[in-house]
């Protein structure tokens, strides 16, 4: 009965000033209560939404970084190849206007004796290499050939303390004997006159004496000459034009006349 009086006290009073705001009061009440009870499980689902959130954003991040080291191995090796392919095409142009005939080869190796600057070519005897035959660089002369084999063989750069070789001063026509002095950046001109016609900045070629390396090459270029007073003979150093210790790929020279004398 109670509950009757009250709905129908409900239903007369509905319209009432004082019933519509204390219904006004309990939706926000309701509302506020609701936020409460529903906020620690709002939270949580936030919290694992902002989980996943992250976790995706970790993920994506590691996938990129990946990318990245993959993107900039390619890049490197790109630029590797392009600047063999550059040092490639130069040592082919500058052959262009060489009478004897020529061999490409990539140096595959070189000697681990410190002592030594002696590297290995992929030519051989099949290929027409042989023992004596001069090796050019990109911008002259590097060496020469000391032993062939089949399919590889053994050069030794103008460095070496081992080699010499006649040369001649491309401005006076001096001529003298240039000797490896056991570094890669240098030459040794010994037994020179005081009075020798050379000077810093000279370019020393091949003079042709002896027949194993034919005339005109360049070898390297005068950055010391040092005549001590009262001395006999002159210091001379010098720095070889080719960057011996660059490059991959080389030319073996091989003259027309040997050519023609093998066949």
């Amino acid at each position: 009965m109670l509950a009757l009086l009250c709905l129908l006290a409900l239903f007369l009073y509905r319209d009432h000033p004082r019933l519509t705001a204390l219904q006004k009061g309990a939706v926000d009440v309701v509302a506020f209560a609701t936020g409460i009870i529903l906020a620690p499980a709002d939270a949580w689902a936030r919290t694992l939404s902002a989980m996943d959130s992250n976790s995706e954003l970790r993920e994506e991040l590691l996938r990129l970084e990946q990318e990245n080291r993959v993107l900039k191995g390619r890049t490197q090796r790109l630029a590797a190849l392009l600047t063999e392919n550059a040092r490639y095409r130069a040592l082919l142009n500058s052959a262009r206007d060489i009478e004897e005939q020529l061999i490409a080869a990539k140096i595959s190796a070189i000697s681990p004796d410190p002592a030594r600057h002696i590297v290995v070519i992929d030519k051989g005897v099949q290929d027409g290499v042989r023992e004596g035959q001069p090796v050019l660089g990109e911008e002259g002369l590097m060496g020469q050939i000391i032993l062939s084999g089949d399919f590889s063989s053994r050069a030794v750069l103008i460095t070496d303390s081992a080699h010499a070789l006649p040369i001649q001063v491309n401005r006076s026509g001096l001529r003298a004997i240039a000797e490896g002095s056991g570094a890669l950046d240098r030459l040794l001109i010994r037994h020179l006159p005081i009075s020798a016609d050379i000077r810093v900045g000279d370019l020393l070629v091949t003079s042709g004496l002896g027949g194993r390396f034919p005339s005109g090459y360049p070898v390297a270029r005068v950055t010391e000459v040092i005549k001590p007073g009262g001395a006999a003979f002159a210091m001379v150093t010098a720095i070889p034009t080719s960057a011996l210790d660059h490059g991959r790929f080389v030319l073996v020279l091989q003259s027309t006349a040997q050519s023609e004398g093998e066949s």
